[in-house]
């Protein structure tokens, strides 16, 4: 636009030129040379334009977004003063002259457009005349709250390895800075949820669900349930015998006597396959889709469904502890499973006149340690691969972050798109990378 208007103006220059006869070679020397120094401070002219235009049309962006929610509430003398306050904030372009920005909201369509305009004044052009003296600059921004709702899954390791390099401290600082962001973007109530799922080899789906239908405390193949492992035996055991319930009968007459199950710990391990990779909701009467309780020692804090309570949203991420191996599997098919309508946490209900983004966001410092199968990695990868495929495959976006080790293949194989992988070489950029993922969720509220 600006190269435009100034190539009309500098031919109409030449073509004066052209058609003066008079002077010497000295004065047509003189004035031929104004276009070509005229063309060569366009282009240097016209790049400082565009570069405050860019700053311009980015600061029109932010205020729009950031006053977009309070617009419904807010007098047309209101919406203006905050609309200018947010973009002085935000705008500190030393090459604009003076700005103007003027905030409109249109009630039937939601939205909140900001139009700004300033100007640059030329530094080489301006030889050519008062016409060439600035360079009009202007640009526009709109917001229309949309009919989209947010479901928002954490599933954040806990483990052992969390306790180095300050990656703990880090990631309680990212995920509130997270939570505090969408609960900026909900304008009533429900608009937005959000569930935190601590992990390690196993997750804690809360002591107080002992009697839950969903629950199985007994045996399964290959593996003793938890009555088989908690409980008291009639006889002495020797005293290098592990306190089972296998060992306790192999005395003659001795009687097993499983713990009450109101004294577990809350801990479950992966269901067996392949409902380990699913979140299909279990069925009391079949025993293989339930899951199975486990007096993990390590077991991390319980989980919060999806909730907008944002104090105990925080509050359950401030009471996070590392400890324990890695299984991401089992981290993030819960964190898929406290989006979904069915138990064991089903998410609240779906009204129609919205739609539903629901959204994993799965944070790991290691590689794959151990599952309820395995202590190898790449049989633990395996699963974890299968579940990241039928999450996606069920409409779940997945956004992955690894922080210092790991499996980069599996972390970046698992997002959705290559824009929500985050692989960070050290703990200090978790901040920077929960807000970025904050701000495409914050986006997903908005239509711009």
């Amino acid at each position: 636009m600006f190269m435009k208007s100034i190539a009309s103006r500098l031919s109409e220059h030449i073509r004066n030129f052209g058609g003066n006869r008079e002077g010497n070679i000295a004065m047509i020397f003189a004035l031929c040379s104004l276009p070509v120094v005229g063309i060569m401070g366009a282009a240097v002219d016209y790049s400082r334009a565009n570069a405050v235009k860019a700053d311009l049309q980015s600061a029109l962006d932010a205020t729009s977004l950031m006053v977009s929610k309070s617009a419904p509430n807010l007098t047309a003398s209101e919406l203006q003063t905050a609309a200018t306050n947010y973009f002085n904030a935000l705008f500190k372009s030393g090459e604009a002259g003076t700005t103007t920005i003027t905030a409109t909201y249109d009630s039937t369509k939601s939205t909140v457009k900001v139009d700004g305009v300033t100007s640059v004044d030329t530094k080489l052009i301006g030889v050519l005349g008062a016409n060439f003296k600035n360079l009009p600059v202007n640009a526009s921004a709109s917001v229309s709250w949309g009919s989209s709702r947010l479901r928002v899954a954490l599933a954040l390791d806990n483990t052992g390895s969390m306790a180095s390099s300050n990656k703990m401290t880090a990631l309680k600082t990212a995920a509130k800075n997270l939570v505090t962001q969408l609960q900026s973007a909900a304008q009533n109530p429900g608009d937005v949820y959000v569930s935190i799922v601590p992990f390690a080899k196993d997750v804690n789906v809360g002591a107080s669900n002992y009697a839950a239908t969903w629950l199985d405390f007994k045996d399964h193949t290959g593996y003793d349930g938890w009555d088989d492992k908690n409980g008291t035996c009639s006889k002495n055991y020797d005293w290098n015998e592990s306190h089972i319930k296998s060992n306790c009968l192999k005395h003659k007459n001795a009687v097993w006597t499983p713990d009450n199950h109101n004294t577990w710990n809350g801990c479950v391990t992966d269901r067996d396959q392949n409902y380990d990779v699913s979140a299909s909701s279990p069925d009391p009467n079949v025993a293989t889709t339930k899951f199975p309780a486990e007096e993990f020692g390590d077991c991390p804090v319980a989980l919060m469904p999806l909730s907008y309570d944002w104090t105990a949203l925080k509050n359950k991420i401030d009471a996070m502890l590392p400890d324990g191996n890695t299984n991401v599997t089992i981290g993030l098919v819960w964190g898929w499973q406290t989006l979904m309508s069915g138990s064991p946490f089903p998410a609240p209900a779906e009204d129609s006149r919205y739609k539903y983004n629901k959204v994993l966001i799965l944070m790991t410092d290691g590689d794959n340690t151990e599952n309820r199968f395995s202590t190898s990695q790449s049989t633990v990868d395996a699963r974890t691969k299968l579940a990241c495929t039928n999450a996606k495959a069920a409409g779940i976006t997945i956004y992955t972050v690894l922080v210092i080790d790991g499996s980069q293949s599996l972390l970046q194989a698992c997002a959705s798109d290559a824009s929500k992988y985050f692989y960070l070489q050290s703990a200090s950029g978790l901040v920077s990378a929960f807000n970025q993922i904050g701000t495409d969720l914050t986006n997903l509220r908005v239509s711009k």
